[in-house]
Formats: C-alpha cells, sequence, structure tokens
C-alpha cells in the first residue's frame, strides 16, 4: 500500500454505524450542572471511546501525557508529517511509512513531541508485527508523547467520526452554556441584582466556589457552591494575598483560582475569585487489558527508573507516581466570571430609589446639588417655588443618621420586624427632622439622602446665626425624638457606685424580664453632623458631603455632643469614612502590600506588628523593642527587614508618617 497523505481517513473507507458508547451523553447545559470539563477530550478519554478500544489498544509510552487535549485526529504514513501539524492532533498510522533506522524513529517521535501532538496511535500487522520499536517506545517516554498500539485491525474512521463527533458535541455545549450565561447576566443588570445574588448565581453556573472581594482582601460576598464556607474563607486575606494572576483576568494554576478585577470607568474596587478544580482524576473506560508479557522492556531503564509501571488497569499500563499535568479552565469559565464582574460593576453604578412621592422634590433638588445634575439656577428657582430662599443664604449642609444601620440596635424595632422595619425608621427619622426644623423656626430643604441618613440644607441669613442655628436645630430634634418615644427616657445614673459582680446579675435578671432593656450603645442613638456653611448655591454641595462624611466618621464616636463637625472627628475618623474608597485601599496596598503578602507567606513573624510598634512608639527603638516584647538586636533585625521589604528609610519622618497613614486606613479598612 502506497504512502498515504496527512488528513482524512483515505483507508479504512468503509465507515459504519458509531457504537452506543462512543459518544457520552451531554445535557443541554453543561455549565447550569456544574461541568468543568475542557471543550476538547483527553488522550485518556479518547483510549476509552469503543472504536478504540475495538482495536485492543495498549499504551507502551508517555503515561504523563495522557491528559493532553486532543484538538483533532489525522491519520499519516508519511515520516515528514510533523511539518504539516499545528499541534493537538491525535496521528493515527500503520507505520508502514516510518523510517527503518532507529536515529529516523527518534526524529520522528521528536519532530511530533515539538509540534505539540497529543498522541501516537500505531496500528500493528503491516509495519510492525509484535510491536513498536523499543527505541520508538523510549524516545516517546523520554518526551512524555503518548505512544498507544492497536493490537487488533481498526478502521480509522470510525476512530476519527468518534472523536470529531466528541469535539463538535463538546463545542456545541460550549455554545449552549455561553448563551446561557449571557442571558442568566443580562437579566440580573436588568433587575439590578444584588452582589450576593450575582456572585450566587456565578456559583450555581460553574459548579465552584465564588468570592467576591475588595482591594483590601477583605470578602464582600461568596457562595461555597456546597463546600465548607468555614474552610473557604479561613485565613482568607493571606490566602488571597498569595492569588497573583498575569492580567486583568487569568488563571493561578498555583492555587486554582480564576480571578478577574471587578470596577467600571477606570475605578477598579475588588476582584472576583471562582476555584476551579483542575487535575482530577480521569478514567479511560472498559479498554481491553493487554496480554501478559507484551513489550515488558518497552521503556528503556533510564525511564523506568523515574516512571514505574504498575499492573494494566482497563488496558492502559499507569504508573506508580503520574506527574501532574497543568491544565487551564474551559472557556465558558472565563466567560462566566467576565460578565459576572461586568454585572456588579453596573449594579454598583446604578442608585436604586424607593422613597415616596412627598419627599421626591427635595430629594431631587438635594441629589441634584450633590451630583450636579442641574443647573444651580434651575434648583434655585424650583427651590423658592417651595417656599425655600436660597439665594443671597448662608448655607449650611446637616446629615443626621442612626448611629447603628440595622434598626435591632440602637433602640430601633427588634429583631423580628420584618424587611419594611429599616424604610419605616428611615422615614421617622425624617419626619422627625421636619418637625424639628419647623419647632426651630429654620427654612431648609430636607429629605432622606440614602437608606439610613436625612440631609438637610439650612438657609440661613447671615454666617453670625450659624452655631445658633445647629444647637437650636439639634435640641429641638432632640425633643421631638423623646415626644414621640416617652417610654424610653434616658437611663438615670447611679448615684453610687455598684459592685461589677452585682452588676452583672443585675443586667442580666434584667435582660431576661424585659428584652427592651438590652443595653444600647454608648453615646446618642442618633447622629447630628454639620458641614462647614458657605456663601453661595455653588458651593453647597460641598457642604452637604462633608456632613455626611462627619456622620459616617462619627459613629465610632461615643461622646454625647449635640452636633459633630469636621475637627471632632480626627484621622482616624476621616480614614474610617473614606474606608471603602478604592482610591484609599490602593494606598494601604502600596504602602503596606510587600509586608502583608511576607507576613501571609510567613505567619509565625508578623512583620506588621513590629512596625506598629514602631511607628506607635514615635520611631523609639527601645521603647518599640520593649512594647514588642523583643530584644534590641532582634528588634533592629526585624526592622532592617521590614525597610529591605517595602524599600522605605524608616528613619525618614516623611516615608513614617506616611506607613503611619496607611497602618490606620488598614485598621479602619478591616473595622466594620
Amino acid at each position: 500500500m502506497p504512502p498515504l497523505p496527512i488528513d482524512h481517513d483515505h483507508r479504512h473507507a468503509t465507515g459504519g454505524d458509531r457504537g452506543a458508547g462512543e459518544r457520552p451523553a451531554h445535557s443541554e447545559s453543561a455549565v447550569t450542572q456544574g461541568s468543568v470539563s475542557p471543550v476538547f477530550p483527553t488522550v485518556r478519554e479518547v483510549l476509552a471511546l469503543v472504536p478504540v478500544r475495538h482495536g485492543a489498544p495498549r499504551l507502551v509510552a508517555g503515561d504523563a501525557g495522557l491528559d493532553r487535549p486532543v484538538r483533532w485526529v489525522h491519520v499519516a504514513e508519511v515520516p515528514d508529517i510533523a511539518t504539516l501539524l499545528g499541534g493537538g492532533e491525535l496521528v493515527l498510522t500503520t507505520g508502514i511509512g516510518l523510517p527503518a533506522d532507529d536515529a529516523g524513529l527518534r526524529a520522528f517521535i521528536g519532530d511530533l513531541a515539538d509540534v505539540g501532538v497529543s498522541g501516537l496511535v500505531v496500528e500493528l500487522g503491516r509495519r510492525y508485527v509484535s510491536g513498536v520499536p523499543r527505541v520508538m517506545a523510549a524516545a516517546a517516554e523520554r518526551r512524555g508523547l503518548p505512544l498507544v498500539e492497536l493490537r487488533r485491525a481498526t478502521p480509522f474512521v470510525r476512530i476519527t467520526e468518534a472523536v470529531h463527533a466528541l469535539i463538535v458535541d463538546a463545542q456545541l455545549t460550549e455554545l449552549r452554556a455561553t448563551e446561557e450565561i449571557h442571558q442568566r447576566f443580562t437579566e440580573l443588570s436588568v433587575e439590578g441584582a444584588e452582589p450576593a445574588e450575582v456572585v450566587r448565581q456565578a456559583a450555581e453556573l460553574a459548579g465552584c466556589p465564588v468570592v467576591l472581594e475588595n482591594l483590601s482582601r477583605q470578602v464582600l460576598a461568596y457562595d461555597p457552591a456546597g463546600e465548607s464556607a468555614e474552610l473557604l474563607l479561613d485565613g482568607w486575606e493571606q490566602h488571597s494575598r498569595r492569588i497573583r494572576p498575569a492580567g486583568r483576568t487569568a488563571y493561578d494554576p498555583d492555587s486554582g483560582w480564576l480571578v478577574t478585577t471587578v470596577g467600571a470607568r477606570g475605578q477598579d474596587w475588588g476582584r472576583l475569585l471562582l476555584r476551579w478544580p483542575a487535575g482530577g482524576e480521569l478514567t479511560t473506560g472498559g479498554i481491553d487489558p493487554a496480554p501478559a508479557g507484551a513489550h515488558p522492556e518497552s521503556v528503556e531503564s533510564a525511564a523506568a527508573d523515574d516512571l514505574t509501571e504498575s499492573a494494566p488497569v482497563d488496558g492502559v499500563v499507569s504508573p506508580r507516581r503520574r506527574p501532574a499535568i497543568e491544565v487551564v479552565p474551559p472557556t465558558r469559565l472565563t466567560i462566566l466570571i467576565e460578565r459576572a464582574a461586568s454585572t456588579l460593576a453596573l449594579g454598583r453604578l446604578i442608585r436604586r430609589d424607593a422613597e415616596g412621592l412627598e419627599r421626591q422634590i427635595h430629594r431631587t433638588l438635594l441629589t441634584a446639588l450633590i451630583d450636579h445634575s442641574r443647573p444651580v439656577d434651575e434648583v434655585a428657582l424650583r427651590a423658592k417655588a417651595l417656599g425655600v430662599t436660597l439665594e443671597r443664604r448662608h448655607l449650611v449642609g446637616v446629615v443626621v443618621r442612626h448611629r447603628a444601620d440595622d434598626p435591632a440596635e440602637g433602640g430601633g424595632p427588634g429583631p423580628d420586624a420584618g424587611p419594611e422595619a429599616g424604610p419605616a425608621r428611615l422615614r421617622d427619622l425624617a419626619e422627625a427632622v421636619g418637625q424639628a426644623l419647623r419647632e426651630a423656626k429654620l427654612t431648609a430643604l430636607t429629605s432622606a439622602v440614602d437608606d439610613q441618613a436625612v440631609g438637610a440644607l439650612l438657609a440661613l441669613p447671615d454666617p453670625a446665626a450659624e452655631e445658633k442655628a445647629l444647637a437650636a436645630f439639634a435640641a429641638a430634634l432632640r425633643r421631638v425624638r423623646l415626644d414621640a418615644d416617652p417610654a424610653r427616657p434616658p437611663a438615670p445614673r447611679p448615684a453610687r457606685p455598684v459592685d461589677p459582680a452585682a452588676r452583672t446579675v443585675a443586667v442580666g435578671a434584667l435582660r431576661a424580664a424585659d428584652p427592651a432593656s438590652r443595653p444600647r450603645p454608648a453615646g446618642p442613638a442618633v447622629i447630628v453632623a454639620a458641614g462647614s456653611g458657605v456663601g453661595s448655591l455653588r458651593e453647597a454641595r460641598r457642604s452637604l458631603v462633608e456632613a455626611r462624611q462627619v456622620a459616617e466618621a462619627a459613629r465610632r464616636d461615643r461622646r454625647d455632643l449635640p452636633y459633630f463637625r469636621l475637627p471632632h472627628v480626627g484621622l482616624a475618623g476621616l480614614l474610617h469614612l473614606l474606608r471603602d474608597e478604592p482610591r484609599l485601599q490602593t494606598f494601604v496596598e502600596r504602602e503596606l502590600g510587600g509586608l502583608l503578602a511576607y507576613d501571609a507567606q510567613h505567619p509565625r513573624e508578623q512583620l506588621l506588628g513590629t512596625l506598629r510598634a514602631y511607628l506607635e512608639q514615635g520611631r523609639n527603638k527601645s521603647a518599640a523593642a520593649a512594647a514588642a516584647h523583643l530584644s534590641r538586636p532582634a528588634f533592629y533585625e526585624r526592622l532592617a527587614r521590614i525597610g529591605r521589604i517595602l524599600d522605605v528609610d524608616l528613619d525618614s519622618v516623611e516615608q513614617c508618617l506616611s506607613l503611619h497613614v496607611a497602618l490606620l486606613a488598614l485598621d479602619a479598612v478591616r473595622t466594620p
């Protein structure tokens, strides 16, 4: 028989029906069932097909490559076929056109391995009767190229039909899965789904755990996909810092996580991670066992020293130790995680407003001032039509909010009040603010500005009335709230000291007798915050934004002040109110990221604590060493190591100031 060129099955053209076991059943949506198999079948899976099993296959060499994907199947009988291949092919041959000398066979195997073929299948009987030459098997073993003998005559056309049908079916399944991904996340985007729901859907589609984190490696949402949430999140920050894929969307094979960055408009604010359990064992199916004594010496001793054989399993001689094969997640998982990230980014941009119509105009005008969505002259004109004159007035932004977000805390409704407790509490607060403004005889635009706070823009006749007006408003608000809840007066202070043990018993008994008497957080339940006064409506946004920031920061301040202003909150408060700002998180990562990564890899050292002690002791090394409970030489050595890791001079006041601010920011980010 003359040599045949590469490509389709010119030999054995009789074809034939495929067996029922040749094509595995595919569901309508492999993604829905959590399938993570690659699009292309592996050599191991091809060997399990019925037409291949019909040929009584035996693996002679290259067990390490059994998990290589098969992109296509080619029949070839020429020795220089490698120049016509593109990689990923499974080559079928009878060997009639292969070189007769050892050097030629080595070169043939080397060329196939260099081009990246998935494997070589040789049918015995035409050129090789009892088995392939030892030199061919040894060369294939050295290059990790699977070399399989077919000990029974087999129509190659049936093999190519079965494998190509498997590939086409897998690609069709991939296409259907991708279509489902796009449809599912389009619906989530239109519905404005919450991050937790987006993450849940992603985990359901992938069948893998999914985690959403911010830039400081804190978990914002997660779904373990049926696995243990405790194991998934245990030591997450340190584990996450070791996941460093190359690119905006990439797979980290060392950790097994597929990662993409989440953000929009050039502002990245988090990462979405999907754990793909690659490297699982694949079975070869029921391949006929090899006869005893068939080529016991087919692998040279040099290769056998590194890869010893065990008894044949399903016709394939398996090694006692199989090297790991690096694989990448299927394309559909990359598409899935990127679509999920886009949905999360879009949802962050959408502000959902469910406020009643009675406050809509006030809300529209306050929002317009904050967002610059309407011309200032139009805002002034519409406010004047409402009876609120903003032109030629001294304007002060005020924000009132509850100290605790949870309605069950700070004197709000109990935990069984239902989902309406939060909106009802905000509505009551808005009404109280409006009534306090009327009692204090103040003119203002007022409305809820978010789910937790009520804003007001006071319009005063002159700057001199600012402090008096704020004090009057705060006193009126306190009276209004006390009148609205007369059953809960402020608790009287004890006239004499109380024994701590007796107090503990009394408090426990009081809690058991009356759930409403649970102790509340120190400080007032409602915070009043004011921004700096401004002289024109064009500057009103600055005062409103400042008041909102001060109110957020003042939640950590337990002083009972009538109202808070920017000087009251300090640097720690300022950093706390900016803790969700991606730029602050980026600053922390830039300043301390290297040290945090080092601590994650060396959990026993914890150099961050050493740096904290040094900075908190005013850069006094002796005092810092004592505070850290370390000898001075050991402490000095740690400082030197910190300097090398962060590439900073710890004797520089400016650089230490930057590090100290970063530490405070890190504390703010880690503190809810």
